[in-house]
């Protein structure tokens, strides 16, 4: 899993908005553009990229909607927040990608059984090259917003696209071999390759998303820094019950903590704040309970997730 956002739900929001919106209008230019170079070509590499281009722009549009959701506040229905609807997401691009890989290979198959002449080679090999530039650009885009945010949603699609990167170069070299060299089959073999690179990407986002929502813990070094950040007052010790979770821009973190057990309930009210403050400060997105149990004094407790084995810190 992705490392936690430190910004703000308004401002991971603001700029999972902007690179999304980027990431549909990448998407309808290529489409467009390959769907003229196909028709002028009929290369199957170029159908292969198509087709990946036409259902990332499905792909982008579901991320577009799913990381405006996933920045709603919670409601009276969904006290949570709506943070998961960008595993949702990915999970729908995830499925897209297979169908893509499934169309292109059989498309490939065909071509390699029912070879067919290349047309307008040229015109063929720029729109490729335009789709690499581009592609390229989105990319170090969505890297920048990564590097500020953990968006599962936006992870996908960069995935998407790191896969349409590598695909397009394929494609390139299998249209320029079978314009300048005649080789139609490897126009076909190309895509083959696109197909492969396609599934390899969808496995890696499908790992992703349901990470998210079967609620896998954060990485062990987010969690160490909540427990250092908590017993930074030496009044609060034995972080025990650490519980945390990402749902898209937002986390999710339980704990129970040792307290002085002379303490007024005002005094153990104080410190517990002043903690999550201090979690806050570096995790602006998260949702923090502190349970506080007396020193030495505490019975068992934490009911069908009671302490014990991995529920311990």
């Amino acid at each position: 899993m992705s490392a936690a956002p430190r910004l703000s739900v308004a401002e991971t929001a603001a700029l999972t908005r902007r690179v999304t919106v980027l990431s549909v209008a990448t998407a309808a230019i290529l489409v467009s553009l390959k769907a003229a170079a196909w028709m002028a070509s009929g290369s199957t590499a170029m159908l292969a990229s198509l087709a990946d281009s036409g259902l990332d722009l499905v792909a982008s549009l579901t991320t577009f909607y799913a990381v405006r959701y996933a920045a709603a506040p919670p409601d009276a229905e969904h006290r949570f927040g709506h943070g998961k609807a960008e595993a949702f997401a990915s999970l729908v691009q995830a499925g897209l990608v297979f169908a893509s890989a499934a169309l292109i290979a059989r498309e490939a198959v065909d071509a390699i059984l029912d070879p067919q002449p290349l047309r307008a080679g040229g015109w063929a090999m720029a729109v490729m090259g335009v789709s690499i530039l581009l592609t390229m650009g989105l990319i170090a885009a969505q890297s920048r917003v990564l590097r500020q945010t953990a968006s599962v949603a936006v992870s996908g699609d960069r995935a998407h696209y790191a896969s349409d990167l590598a695909s397009n170069v394929v494609a390139l070299v299998g249209i320029g071999g079978a314009a300048w060299l005649g080789l139609s089959g490897l126009d076909a073999a190309a895509a083959i390759v696109v197909a492969a690179l396609l599934l390899w990407g969808a496995v890696s986002v499908f790992r992703e998303a349901a990470g998210q929502l079967m609620d896998h813990e954060l990485p062990d070094a987010i969690r160490e820094e909540i427990v250092r950040l908590t017993t930074a007052d030496r009044r609060l010790t034995d972080v025990h019950q650490l519980r945390t979770r990402a749902a898209g821009p937002n986390l999710h973190i339980q704990m129970h903590v040792d307290l002085d057990p002379d303490l007024t309930l005002a005094s153990a009210h104080e410190v517990i704040v002043a903690a999550e403050k201090r979690i806050l400060a570096a995790f602006p997105a998260a949702d923090i309970i502190i349970h506080a149990d007396p020193r030495g004094r505490a019975e068992p407790h934490g009911g069908a997730f009671a302490e014990g084995g991995s529920q311990t810190r």
